[in-house]
């Protein structure tokens, strides 16, 4: 009898403690709206922007990351849900770390994430855009960790990279990023999560960016658009805060498109009358909601609420939000009576604005920068600096064309090897010099920072790429190419040959995202190293460990009450 009540009440508390709602339905895109992908009904966000340096400050690293400490984030969804939220946006996640609890309570809680694939030391700088090798682990990183959640509405490949006429030609690598990683959900049989891009609202851009990055086959063009969108401060109107604008350049894009942040606070507190006009009749047929900046108070003054330890005060932000949001009911479609009026749009006409090439960098190879790198005779030492590369660069560039290892986005011209590895990119260039100069052994000394080194044969899963891109590093290769493993190379005597025409195919590419928006916050400023093997399923660990738990449970309750188990 005590063993039957002990067991009776412990796995009744057990049981009890751990029961989680099911998991909400995964959101799809259709047209140009979002749709629960069980009861087709529409989705509008009604987002808040959660991300702050001074949260979840974790020992040993370098993200703030709001959604790998359990604590904090328990203890503000509360708070979220009380301002009706369904999703959050995150600006920079740290792969590193377990963000299982915090996805679960956030699913439990009926909310979306949203989430920026960079990180701030690993991003598309537009001043000097590439979507290389590194960018395309870091982005696939965060998918490999994050795509097991049906409570991930997206990832952004980018946010703000292009934010004036002076740097669109960053805009052809966030696209390629934007490729690439749809490419990679395919490949690996994860579910189709949708990519897109956060721009910010320069009015010379902000209409061909939307249009370029909505254009072309659906395996290339993003799956949403989003705008950082500040118009309308104080108190105004639909057609005075330049809503009706917007909303009537934005009419015909073929793709969802939402504020990726709202919330002017030039007058203050913010009082969101534009929170009905955004849900309101004028504007749901085109938009799809928008994400208010931001959850945490911060020097910027956007926060809805202040947190002090673990104590949490609510803004008068806060109660006007509030307000406003629960007192919405936008109109809805169903996904099954609805049929998008186009789907598909022509890419914008360059002008003295926009200068975006349509042709896209390539996919990043690892493989083929290792067949590059494998074949030269002449390389950079290792114990060179990377400090120091750019003067070699400047120096051998001035000799030989470096069009192998770089990128232009607004020519759409691009290197086999301009999304290799610094190190690679200038041992091919110092290799390039050196046959230049005849093979002599002089020629691949660079003050000592160059070396010569074996010849060794070409692989057979390299020699097709290598042959057709050439000695110069301006061909092109389409087929596969696979590199086997490093090949035993050792220092060449004092007179080396030149190598021959086997040299690497590369592809360019370039973008990365760039992290928190503008000068409005100063959330996610630091970076992380992100994990180099493929992380474990969250939902699969969750269960393994679910089920020791309950195991270990069950044999302290029958060693408790004085019975013997046997398992088998």
């Amino acid at each position: 009898m005590l063993f039957n009540k002990l067991a009776a009440v412990s796995l009744a508390s057990l049981f009890s403690s751990v029961v989680t709602a099911d998991d909400v339905p995964a959101i799809e895109v259709k047209g140009s709206k979002f749709f629960y992908s069980n009861n087709g009904s529409q989705f509008y966000m009604k987002g808040i922007a959660y991300q702050a340096d001074s949260v979840n400050a974790t020992a040993g690293a370098t993200i703030v990351d709001p959604l790998a400490d359990f604590d904090t984030c328990s203890r503000d969804i509360p708070y979220m849900e009380k301002v009706a939220t369904n999703v959050v946006r995150v600006y920079a996640l740290n792969t590193t770390l377990d963000h299982s609890k915090c996805m679960q309570a956030l699913n439990d809680a009926g909310i979306y994430v949203i989430a920026d694939l960079s990180e701030p030391s690993a991003s598309i700088n537009r001043d000097s855009p590439k979507w290389d090798l590194d960018l395309y682990k870091r982005y696939t990183s965060v998918i490999d960790k994050f795509h097991n959640y049906s409570n991930v509405l997206g990832f952004f490949a980018g946010n703000e990279v292009t934010n004036n006429s002076t740097n669109t030609d960053a805009s052809p690598f966030v696209k390629a990023a934007i490729r690439d990683t749809k490419q990679y959900m395919k490949d690996k049989g994860y579910r189709q999560i949708p990519v897109g891009y956060s721009s910010n609202d320069d009015e010379d851009t902000r209409v061909p960016m939307a249009d370029y990055f909505a254009c072309g086959d659906d395996d290339v063009k993003a799956d949403f658009y989003g705008i950082n969108m500040y118009e309308w401060c104080g108190k105004s109107t639909f057609q005075l805060s330049g809503y009706a604008d917007r909303t009537k350049e934005f009419s015909n894009l073929t793709i969802p498109v939402f504020f990726s942040e709202y919330g002017c606070n030039e007058v203050q507190p913010r009082q969101f009358q534009e929170v009905s006009a955004l849900y309101g009749k004028d504007m749901t047929d085109v938009w799809s909601g928008g994400i208010v900046y931001m959850y945490f108070e911060e020097a910027n003054k956007y926060g809805l609420v202040s947190v002090d330890g673990n104590d949490v005060s609510t803004l008068a932000d806060y109660s006007y939000y509030s307000e406003e949001i629960n007192s919405v009911s936008p109109t809805s479609v169903q996904s099954s009576t609805y049929s998008p009026s186009a789907t598909s749009l022509a890419c914008p006409t360059t002008n003295k604005y926009w200068k975006a090439a349509t042709a896209l960098p390539p996919t990043p190879n690892e493989d083929l920068c290792e067949c590059m790198s494998s074949s030269l005779s002449c390389v950079v030492a290792d114990d060179v600096d990377s400090d120091d590369y750019q003067d070699l660069f400047n120096y051998i560039c001035g000799q030989v064309s470096c069009d192998a290892i770089s990128g232009n986005g607004t020519s759409g011209k691009y290197g086999s090897y301009s999304f290799c590895s610094s190190k690679d990119q200038l041992s091919f260039v110092m290799n390039l010099y050196y046959e230049a100069q005849g093979g002599s052994s002089d020629a691949c000394d660079f003050s000592g920072k160059g070396h010569l080194v074996d010849k060794t044969d070409v692989q057979s899963g390299c020699s097709a790429a290598l042959s057709a891109i050439g000695a110069s590093g301006t061909g092109t290769f389409t087929g596969s190419v696979t590199f086997t493993g490093a090949t035993s190379r050792s220092d060449a005597s004092a007179t080396g040959d030149s190598s021959d025409d086997n040299q690497s195919s590369g592809s360019a590419s370039g973008s990365a995202t760039a992290s928190k928006s503008g000068s409005k916050s100063s959330s996610s400023s630091s970076s992380s190293s992100s994990s180099s093997s493929k992380p474990k399923n969250a939902a699969g660990s969750t269960k393994a460990s679910m089920t020791s738990v309950l195991g270990a449970c069950v044999i302290t309750i029958f060693t408790i009450a004085g019975a013997s188990l046997v398992v088998v």
